[in-house]
């Protein structure tokens, strides 16, 4: 989605959006890595590499290329990510990273950006409050016209699982 300011600290934020627009990942990050993608997200060139181009450029001068990155844990408010190589012989090879490290690079190398189930639960907020409203409300009026006839059971309890 793009980089917005914490109003009361006036730290960095950069914003991830799933695919559906439904939920975002906010992720505290400092200014120059905040710089960093507004740079890549707006293909601003600098006169001199920045380190992101620096990483980029030395991965593909080893003969790798980048596939993917994901946001792959949270604790203690601290995001942990992955960035994933491909190899010269095939393997693939993961380095771990900064979240606005590896985000940097997949804006560079423009390729997926992804996050794990329990980042999504942990770390994502709504952005679409009435269509989760209007969904818990269909799952509610499901739950009540709901009845134990609706379930097959023959008594045998292995066979039904």
């Amino acid at each position: 989605m793009g980089i917005a300011l914490d109003t009361r600290t006036g730290t960095p934020i950069v914003v991830l959006n799933d695919q559906e627009n439904r939920r975002a990942l906010p992720i505290w990050i400092g200014t120059a890595e905040a710089s960093a993608i507004i740079r890549q997200l707006e293909d601003i060139k600098s006169a001199r590499p920045m380190t992101h181009d620096l990483l980029f450029n030395m991965i593909e001068a080893t003969g790798h290329s980048i596939s993917k990155i994901e946001i792959n844990d949270i604790s203690s408010d601290t995001y942990y990510a992955s960035i994933y190589l491909n190899g010269k012989e095939g393997k693939p090879q993961i380095i771990d990273s900064r979240p606005s490290d590896a985000i940097a690079l997949a804006l560079k190398a423009k390729v997926p950006i992804y996050a794990t189930a329990n980042v999504m639960a942990e770390g994502t907020i709504s952005t679409d409050q009435e269509r989760d409203e209007a969904e818990a409300e269909e799952f509610r009026n499901f739950l009540s016209n709901l009845k134990a006839s609706d379930f097959k059971f023959d008594g045998d309890i292995e066979s039904n699982q």
